[in-house]
């Protein structure tokens, strides 16, 4: 008997890492997860490969893809409209930046890029909001998201975390 016969809905994945972001980092205080990354110290714990004037760049801890960043602004703020015109500026600078860098450091081959403004729009965290760059490949897909609802990541977030950040740092250099 499959766990569709028994319970309706999706089959069930058991991701027991996950309790640990769960009870730690993702806490339903009245701090967000990107309030509290900033106040770490950088390294693979928190994921965060660069850091602006206004904005932040973080390895998403669950990607779409290998490489799947996010930009945030270091202020909590929900609505785009409620950015300064410096935090705008920074959130496409420093896309520029980590799209350099992505190409730099995993070869992609295209973008997707994005923001869920507002809970209704799908985002996680709507006090917050922040800008995802994914990077794509041709054949970055495959039968695995359809047949058995699982994304399949071609490396861990550590070995990621390290060539992005060294990418990052290139580019900065290359000027």
């Amino acid at each position: 008997m499959t766990d569709r016969a028994r319970e309706p809905g999706l089959p069930r994945l058991w991701a027991t890492w996950r309790m640990g972001y769960i009870k730690g980092l993702h806490r339903r205080g009245a701090d967000s997860v990107f309030t509290l990354l900033p106040r770490e110290e950088d390294g693979p714990g928190n994921l965060i490969v660069h850091r602006g004037k206004t904005c932040y760049i973080v390895l998403n801890l669950f990607p779409y893809n290998a490489g799947h960043c996010m930009v945030v602004p270091f202020r909590e703020v929900g609505e785009f409209s409620d950015l300064t015109p410096e935090e705008r500026l920074e959130i496409m600078d420093l896309a520029d930046l980590l799209m350099r860098a992505l190409r730099r450091a995993l070869d992609a081959q295209g973008f997707n890029m994005g923001m869920n403004l507002a809970k209704l729009a799908g985002a996680g965290i709507p006090n917050h909001l922040h800008l995802h760059v994914v990077p794509r490949w041709t054949g970055d897909t495959n039968f695995m998201p359809v047949v058995g609802d699982t994304k399949v990541l071609p490396e861990g977030l550590e070995a990621t975390y390290e060539k992005v950040r060294a990418a990052i740092r290139a580019e900065l250099e290359a000027g």
